[in-house]
């Protein structure tokens, strides 16, 4: 088990999964996400970057595999990213040691790297809200209701509170506001996208960047992304089987002996360690090697290495 505790949060890792919790005071975003548990097939990687503070954890994850993210389009600030932790000086090595042991992980395991075709992650929890600007959003996981609040236009708040059933949209887009730009949450109808802008747009939050809770409206737009009727055919297709059928099972009296009884490659040949943990992997997934064996040989190649 691996973890890292600080104030922006806490990261634990069992060689399983990545659990998330955010600090008491970290961004809207990542307080209204909550503990996040990321399973070790959903990782593309992991790293310290370090700066004369500290530095900064970051877990990076395969595309295509969080909600959140597909909602966020790259758009999230640093402070409302919740795969980036930050570390104070004197917590450095323990995030460098928690990056040794995900990687080491994932090479075990063999996780690719590239993108997935289904969310891997459930995102939100229902019911969610979030938004500001001239109004809020809400979403049951069938409905979207958007409430204005005195500062929206006089159109939106004479046609009352717009309720959307998800069966009506098409699509979902947020943006935050940039710059002198002010951003918007927008609901696409199946009839057609409106062509009037978010401020007029009953089917749209405009949002006017005044807050760090405006960013919540993203977990708006993840959770009925998510829900959409593509998405949810995504989240429900069988998971793809692998290039090649595992090795099958060889016989008991072809399974290796306990680590320290097998030789591990010298320590300056790196490449035959990792083909070395790869046999591991491939040999503990098969049944040939049982748990507490894998775990003996793995650390001793590890030391290895």
């Amino acid at each position: 088990m691996a973890e890292i505790i600080q104030r922006d949060g806490t990261w634990t890792f069992d060689g399983d999964t990545v659990r998330i919790v955010p600090g008491g005071k970290a961004h809207p975003v990542r307080l209204a996400l909550g503990e996040i548990a990321v399973p070790l097939r959903a990782v593309a990687g992991v790293s310290f970057e370090p700066d004369r503070k500290g530095g900064r954890l970051r877990l990076r994850l395969r595309g295509g595999a969080c909600p959140v993210l597909r909602a966020a389009d790259g758009r999230l600030n640093e402070g409302a990213d919740p795969y980036a932790l930050t570390v104070e000086k004197d917590r450095t090595g323990v995030a460098e040691y928690f990056v040794d042991e995900v990687r080491n992980a994932l090479l075990i395991e063999q996780v690719p790297d590239g993108p997935v075709d289904r969310f891997l992650l459930p995102g939100p929890a229902l019911p969610v809200s979030g938004g500001g600007g001239d109004g809020t959003a809400s979403f049951d996981g069938e409905t979207v209701r958007l409430t204005w609040n005195w500062k929206a236009e006089e159109s939106k708040i004479a046609g009352g509170p717009a309720v959307i059933p998800l069966a009506r949209i098409a699509a979902v887009r947020w943006l935050p506001s940039i710059g002198l730009e002010n951003g918007f949450l927008r609901f696409e109808p199946v009839e057609g996208p409106v062509s009037a802008p978010p401020k007029y747009d009953p089917y749209a939050l405009d949002l006017w960047g005044i807050s760090k809770k405006e960013h919540t409206a993203v977990l708006v737009a993840a959770a009925v992304l998510m829900r959409l009727p593509g998405a949810r055919a995504a989240l429900d297709a069988p998971r793809p089987a692998p290039a090649e059928a595992a090795p099958a099972p060889a016989p008991a009296e072809a399974a290796p002996a306990p680590a320290e009884a097998v030789p591990a490659p010298a320590a300056g040949d790196h490449d035959a360690l990792l083909r070395r943990l790869r046999e591991l992997g491939e040999l503990h997934r098969a049944g040939v090697l049982t748990d507490d064996e894998f775990s003996t040989a793995k650390q001793a190649v590890l030391r290895s290495m």
